[in-house]
């Protein structure tokens, strides 16, 4: 049992299926963050490491997402957002009377130094609020979409973010703090879609979606010299070139659509209306497109970084498959979570005193999870958090 009453590995007797439907770790840590369908108004924080809980923070309604990073905590509700010190859990700043969100749609950037915080501003149309959660102050509002907002997401640096609306046939891509539009792409014109998720690539060169349909879009973010013209022109840029020419001939919504990029690669599914979630890594030095579907299913594709077009399935994961290997080639520097766990015993306790944020690995040692950090990761497991008690929110 990694998690008393909550996380294990099953046995093949037993069949129970937990009832968590939120989980969150903060990064390599032993910080996990859970919330549950018997309790989804309750956050619990555990140290899985050891197995026992940190605290637990009750809120006013049901929690719809949570996000983390190496500063913030953030709960979000569906008209109301909490932000908690990840140091001590300690409530920083509520954000009250928000526009209905029933999604929890909400991002925030990983980099601390960067710590923003996006959510819709609106319910109707597709306005985003960026929030500075270490100064705690609002920083611009964006007026990303016309209909409602469907996915938002960060650049690992927290300096792009990218939005779709709930039509799913444009996303854009602006600057933060300042919220200027930088990119604009066309998923497609046939028909709306639902954009489950958006990922930027590690050096936030490219962009993927994934949708309930059978396509995965892969968009390119390339800035056009002073002159327009590309260092490696392609027959896509030349026709892009053309319509651009033409454009200021049309109507303003014709040429809009006209001068919007198109994907740069793309990836199809075997099963098109699944809900899943797309990621772009780097394995091996090769960049990789992952996809991960509601059926348990783990997809890895090459991606021709030069070129583009349709990406080759290089492998497909059972998840949840019992006695399945992850071929995935594992890093140097494996995570604790990665290398072992160890069952524990005994009851929950809620006045722990502290995680690991080096995830097992040996004091002083840096480990390729926090290349983020401002140095090496050498916190003290025993007194990192104070004790915290339960609390209750309203």
């Amino acid at each position: 049992t990694l998690i008393p009453g909550y996380l294990s590995y099953p046995s093949p007797q037993d069949t129970h299926t937990p009832d968590v439907y939120i989980v969150e770790r903060l990064f390599s840590s032993s910080l996990v963050v859970v919330v549950s369908l018997s309790i989804p108004r309750r956050m619990n924080v555990y140290h899985f490491k050891k197995g026992t809980e940190i605290c637990n923070y009750s809120y006013s309604n049901n929690i719809l997402s949570v996000r983390l990073n190496r500063q913030r905590l953030v709960v979000c509700l569906e008209e109301s957002v909490y932000i908690h010190n990840i140091k001590d859990m300690k409530l920083l700043k509520t954000l009250l009377n928000t526009p209905s969100n029933p999604s929890g749609l909400c991002a925030l950037s990983i980099n601390h130094s960067n710590s923003y915080l996006a959510y819709p501003g609106s319910s109707t149309i597709g306005e985003i609020i960026v929030y500075d959660a270490n100064n705690l102050s609002t920083v611009t509002m964006i007026p990303a979409h016309d209909s409602p907002l469907a996915a938002l997401t960060f650049n690992s640096s927290g300096t792009k973010l990218a939005s779709a609306s709930e039509r799913g046939t444009v996303i854009r891509v602006f600057s933060i703090p300042e919220g200027q539009r930088l990119f604009e792409f066309r998923r497609g014109m046939k028909r709306y879609v639902s954009i489950s998720s958006l990922s930027f690539s590690p050096d936030a060169q490219f962009l993927c979606a994934s949708s309930n349909t059978e396509t995965v879009h892969i968009f390119k973010l390339e800035q056009h010299g002073p002159s327009g013209e590309e260092e490696c022109p392609t027959w896509g840029s030349y026709v892009g070139k053309m319509f651009s020419a033409a454009s200021s001939y049309l109507p303003a919504q014709v040429s809009g659509v006209m001068s919007q990029e198109r994907a740069f690669a793309t990836v199809r599914l075997l099963v098109a209306g699944q809900r899943n979630v797309c990621t772009l890594a780097t394995i091996q030095k090769l960049p990789r497109l992952l996809v991960a579907s509601s059926d348990g299913q783990l997809f890895i594709y090459n991606v021709d970084p030069q070129d583009g077009g349709e990406c080759v399935l290089d492998k497909e994961e059972g998840v949840e498959s019992e006695g399945s290997e992850v071929t995935v080639p594992v890093q140097a520097c494996p995570s604790y979570a990665a290398t072992v766990a160890i069952p524990t015993t005994g009851p929950v306790t809620t006045t722990l005193t502290g995680y690991s944020e080096d995830g097992g690995a040996k004091k002083g040692e840096v480990i390729p999870e926090h290349e983020f950090a401002a140095g090496p990761v050498c916190l003290d497991d025993e007194n990192e958090f104070p004790p915290v008690s339960n609390q209750q929110l309203s």
